[in-house]
């Protein structure tokens, strides 16, 4: 009685309260998580860039690593999290536990996948990755104890999804908040204190990442969430795992074009020295910084979105887009006009190198002015992938870091050298939005039929107009 008038006391929640405050309510705790977990990214590039130029460039190399393990967990994340969402919105309990326990044990057998197979060809992994023979030593010691937490990394991405789909949002920030700050000290302590280099890096990401999932995998022993994570509730059906692994292969396709396009961008800078490796890699963490605060309301606005399109309140699904389009915008536009005004010093801060700063300087610029388009396109990628339109959200996941930044980076470093390498991102970023514009506008057009088509027949009406 007890679990059921929770269940209830949920699905009110997320049918009900008012458009704004559910998703910055939702958007808030997965915010402090994004920041938190960016922060301690930035960490890293901190204390190992003290260690030259070299080391600081393996941060980069190795992003793109982490890029490959987090495709594998986001889309198995991402899947379970949206497909498990909206069968909690149609009121089907038993149906949500049998997707989160087959998209958790999927993830770690790709975790352990990765891990094996990463740690056997370490070094042409890397190279593949861009690493120069300067910055490999570096790169390859620190993907050691990355790889080693490859299987915990890409299960926590489930657990996380899964507890954000479900609107438990603030139990996903204590996990991975706690993991970022553990990391942050873990940095200070094994590479300021110990000066145990990058060594000390990566000892302090792999625990922390450890020390995540362990909470993160509590949330759901201790019963704190609806759908139940259990072996036995795996499914044998293999149209669940195509169910999961097509909704959440937007995810797969994202991040694994990340890491594509990270080679590449590694590759066409490392033709200009270790400087422009170690620069576009500070530019990146920057930035995903700064994206990570609408970013985490974004993923506020995803449940509300799979829930309530499985509830079939489709007014409010068209106005959670609106909402967090429009709060995206204001943001990422007033960092853009600031950021631009700081972009030596902001770069200057992680390595103090005249090289790197002016290489840095001028690629942070543009990219500052290429993330006033991303909201648009990254909020039309997220409904789309919420509302289960897995065509569309594949379609539009691979074109910033992959049908458009690819061939505009090889382009642009062709006719423009370098210039060319610090603007493709940009470029790119409004080309995805020109593209995002037609897909986005013609299903929000949907969305209005279906919502005066429940009124004129007298159906659902909507208590959470803004």
């Amino acid at each position: 009685m007890q679990e059921t008038s929770r269940e209830t006391m949920q699905y009110q929640k997320m049918t009900s309260t008012p458009i704004p405050k559910l998703i910055v309510q939702l958007g808030i705790p997965t915010t402090i998580s994004m920041l938190v977990t960016s922060l301690y990214n930035m960490a890293d590039t901190f204390f190992v860039g003290k260690y030259g130029t070299s080391a600081s460039g393996a941060i980069g190399v190795v992003f793109g690593l982490m890029a490959i393990i987090q495709a594998f967990g986001f889309m198995f994340g991402q899947g379970a999290g949206s497909v498990s969402s909206r069968a909690l919105g149609a009121k089907e309990i038993e149906r949500a536990s049998c997707y989160t326990s087959t998209g958790f044990f999927s993830a770690l057998m790709a975790g352990i996948f990765v891990m094996v197979f990463g740690l056997v060809f370490l070094n042409p992994l890397m190279r593949l990755l861009g690493s120069t023979e300067t910055i490999l030593p570096y790169a390859r010691t620190y993907a050691i104890f990355i790889l080693l937490a490859a299987p915990f990394m890409c299960s926590s991405c489930v657990l996380n999804n899964v507890l954000r789909f479900e609107g438990q949002a603030v139990f996903a920030m204590v996990g991975l908040a706690t993991g970022g700050i553990l990391n942050i000290f873990g940095d200070w302590l094994l590479m300021g204190c110990f000066r145990l280099g990058v060594v000390g890096a990566g000892i302090s990401t792999a625990v922390s990442q450890c020390i995540s999932f362990l909470i993160l995998l509590s949330m759901f022993l201790r019963g704190k969430t609806s759908g139940k994570l259990n072996i036995i509730n795996v499914s044998r059906d293999k149209k669940d795992y195509l169910l999961i692994c097509k909704t959440g292969f937007p995810s797969l396709i994202r991040q694994g074009l990340a890491s594509i396009s990270t080679m590449f961008l590694n590759d066409k800078a490392g033709a200009y020295g270790d400087a422009a490796v170690a620069a576009m890699s500070i530019v990146n963490r920057i930035c995903f910084f700064t994206f990570a605060t609408a970013l985490g309301i974004g993923q506020g606005f995803q449940p509300v979105c799979a829930f309530n399109y499985g509830a079939k309140k489709y007014k409010r699904v068209k106005q959670a887009f609106l909402f967090t389009f429009l709060v995206g915008e204001i943001f990422l536009g007033s960092v853009a006009l600031v950021g631009i005004q700081f972009a030596e010093p902001l770069v200057a801060l992680f390595r103090n190198d005249s090289e790197v700063i002016k290489i840095g300087a001028l690629a942070l610029s543009a990219q500052f002015i290429g993330q006033i388009f991303q909201p648009f396109a990254v909020c039309s990628n997220m409904m789309f992938q919420s509302v289960g339109k897995a065509g569309i959200a594949t379609l539009l996941s691979m074109l910033r870091n992959g049908l458009f930044f690819i061939p505009v980076l090889i382009v642009m470093s062709a006719v423009w050298g370098l210039t060319g390498v610090q603007l493709a991102q940009a470029i790119a970023d409004v080309l995805t939005t020109c593209l995002a514009l037609p897909f986005a506008l013609h299903f929000l057009r949907q969305l209005t039929k279906k919502a005066d088509g429940q009124e004129n027949t007298g159906g659902d009406s909507d208590a959470g107009a803004i």
